[in-house]
């Protein structure tokens, strides 16, 4: 079978919809609708069973779609192995972070990077979803993390504080507070919130660190937020220390079949002494247990 149509098989199998297998291979619900018929005529069997919740594997799909992720797991080792004996200081390098940590700390880093090597293409993929290096969904990832994955490899390159912030003349035992929405996913700031008893206190809720950011800038009360972001902006007042048990690192990490490659050890040693030149360096130095890179 052609690999195309593996990856068809494999995608409807584990999105559960042609829509998603869509979206998950950037083509059309009608094309995967005639190629999945293809398939199945040419196999003479049946792989999915169609119904209005979606598309459920046969026992046939089942098998099908087993391979395929093994074939597939395979292409994407080697993929990773032959990136990895790339020594040239040129080429793509895809970095995955948050909205935030790009807003507010890397984008100047990263401008400097590439006039430093021009030669080096950046694509940013700014998302608070983990990506997997695994696919190569990104080659480096800049992420804050108490306990980042111990498949990947790389360094703790900043102490990330944060602190309440309000505009000049807020007081923060009067004021109403800005809090995170449910869908932020931030236990630890409402876990701080709930026990210094201000969670009845959030009159406005939101999903991203910067609409919270925004949020406290126009004045609709005080937020916890980190320091680098909301040290530069001049509508907001830090009204307290650094709060420590809001205190996170963060990382900067790749796959071990990747930490050779010259361009990944270029960026990665770039932005790590950028950031310690801005101050950030966590206590200690950025070599932790986890670092092999």
């Amino acid at each position: 079978m052609p690999w195309d149509d593996l990856r068809v098989v494999l995608a409807i199998a584990a999105a559960g919809s042609l829509a998603g297998a869509a979206r998950r291979l950037d083509a059309s619900h009608a094309t995967l609708f005639r190629r999945l018929n293809a398939i199945e005529a040419r196999l003479g069997v049946r792989l999915f069973e169609r119904s209005r919740r979606g598309y459920a594997p046969t026992a046939a799909g089942t098998e099908l779609a087993e391979v395929a992720g093994r074939i597939a797991g395979e292409i994407q080792e080697v993929e990773r192995r032959l990136a990895g004996r790339d020594l040239q200081l040129s080429g793509t390098l895809r970095v995955t972070t948050t909205d935030t940590l790009l807003m507010g700390l890397l984008s100047p880093i990263f401008a400097d990077f590439r006039r430093a090597h021009p030669h080096i293409q950046l694509e940013v993929a700014v998302s608070n979803q983990r990506f997997d290096l695994a696919r190569r969904d990104a080659d480096v990832a800049l992420r804050p993390s108490a306990s980042p994955p111990q498949h990947l490899v790389g360094r703790r390159v900043a102490l990330i504080e944060q602190a309440i912030y309000g505009r000049p003349g807020d007081d923060p035992a009067e004021a109403d507070w800005i809090g995170p929405d449910r869908h932020l996913d931030y236990d630890d700031l409402a876990a701080w919130l709930a026990d210094a008893g201000l969670t009845n206190r959030c009159h406005y809720r939101i999903d991203t660190l910067l609409g919270m950011l925004a949020a406290a800038r126009d004045g609709l009360g005080c937020a916890v937020l980190p320091c680098y972001l909301a040290d530069a902006e001049p509508a907001l007042r830090r009204l307290g220390e650094p709060i420590p048990a809001l205190a996170t690192e963060l990382w900067l990490l790749t796959h071990p079949d990747l930490r050779r490659v010259a361009r990944i050890r270029a960026f990665m040693a770039f932005v790590a002494a950028a950031l310690e030149r801005r101050g950030l360096a966590p206590p200690g130095g950025g070599h932790g247990p986890r670092t092999r890179s």
